[in-house]
């Protein structure tokens, strides 16, 4: 009695084993082929706004099985944090600063596309009274920006070409929101931002450019998913590249119909404005394609120069915090010569570095 007894316990253990095993296989495959893309994105990501006002991406990815999840961040830093932590599959366009610090903390990024760059689209902001000329004239005053954005790279680009550092000024790490709200109360001296809290704020307020991106950042900007969900489903993938390649051409042959999909810098208008909103979105919709080349607007792949950028800024970052920056950053300089002078083999091989 005793051995049948122990021989059935075995016998069940091994079933449940054997369910375990199946059922983990189960949740393997599943994690492989998942159903639902959780797409993240800021305000700034304008062809996305505009696939997810059209509800193309739904429609598009039906066929597939797949649902379209919409998640809505303030900037890039969180917005790839996410991607890391698994809580999003594809991450909309975000500045070139973002992916180092995503990568640093160990996230694994896969690239899809990039968009042109669009120096303009970022700047310097201080109000229009101020006394603030230039931007040497920054020296201990209080600035605030997005960290990790690409606000923040064009904020160490500025004060370096100045002869300053963060050292130098009274850093404010403040999402666009905060940034506005603390501008206008006047908690801080000068504001770094990007369209379209740009446009708003040039549009709404009595302000000034002290600097935007122009010789000093390109702000480009990336696609990316996690390269699990990449792996899993390049289908998926396949599938949102083209429609933001198609996004982008409507865009620039339908201005007047696209600005009407940017209802967020719609909705900035003053209550005063008695223009539809199609119509006071427009100057902010041409805003955002102001530094766009009138060639492209549309996203493009992902290249091996793209990788030589991306390590260029990475340097940056390291540079800006040793004792000798400029010397720092000419070696930098010539690494990113070499890198794409390089093969296309020797460019991803020097970003994997």
């Amino acid at each position: 009695m005793t051995s049948k007894l122990l021989l059935n316990r075995r016998h069940a253990l091994g079933a449940l084993a054997t369910l375990a095993t199946w059922a983990g296989g189960t949740a393997l495959a599943q994690g492989a082929a998942p159903s639902t893309v959780r797409i993240g994105y800021q305000k700034s990501s304008t062809l996305i706004v505009v696939l997810k006002t059209q509800g193309v991406l739904e429609r598009q990815l039906a066929p597939l099985g797949v649902k379209v999840s919409w998640h809505e961040f303030s900037s890039g830093l969180p917005l790839l944090e996410a991607l890391n932590l698994d809580n999003l599959d594809i991450s909309a366009d975000v500045a070139d600063t973002v992916p180092v610090f995503a990568q640093a903390a160990g996230a694994q990024l896969t690239f899809i596309a990039q968009e042109a760059p669009s120096p303009t689209a970022q700047a310097i902001l201080v109000k229009a009274e101020s006394p603030l000329k230039t931007v040497a004239d920054l020296k201990g005053k209080k600035v605030g920006f997005a960290k990790a954005a690409g606000a923040h790279y064009l904020l160490i680009a500025a004060l370096e070409k100045a002869g300053l550092t963060l050292k130098d000024i009274e850093p404010a790490y403040l999402t666009p929101a905060d940034g506005r709200a603390a501008f206008e109360k006047g908690a801080i001296d000068a504001w770094v931002v990007w369209d379209p809290f740009l446009s708003a704020a040039q549009r709404q307020s009595a302000v000034r450019v002290l600097a935007d991106g122009t010789g000093i950042a390109s702000y480009q900007r990336y696609y990316l998913a996690a390269t699990r969900f990449a792996q899993a489903r390049p289908d998926v993938l396949n599938v949102v590249y083209a429609e933001l390649h198609r996004a982008g051409q409507w865009v620039k042959q339908q201005p007047k119909d696209a600005a009407a999909c940017w209802r967020p810098c719609g909705a900035s208008t003053p209550r005063r404005s008695s223009r539809p909103m199609a119509a006071a979105a427009m100057p902010c919709a041409l805003r955002w394609r102001r530094a766009w080349p009138s060639s492209s607007a549309s996203p493009m792949p992902f290249s091996p120069k793209s990788c030589c950028h991306e390590k260029s800024t990475r340097s940056m970052w390291r540079c800006s915090n040793q004792e000798h920056p400029h010397e720092c950053r000419d070696r930098s300089a010539g690494d990113r010569r070499r890198c794409e002078a390089g093969s296309p083999r020797r460019a991803q091989a020097l970003w994997r570095a």
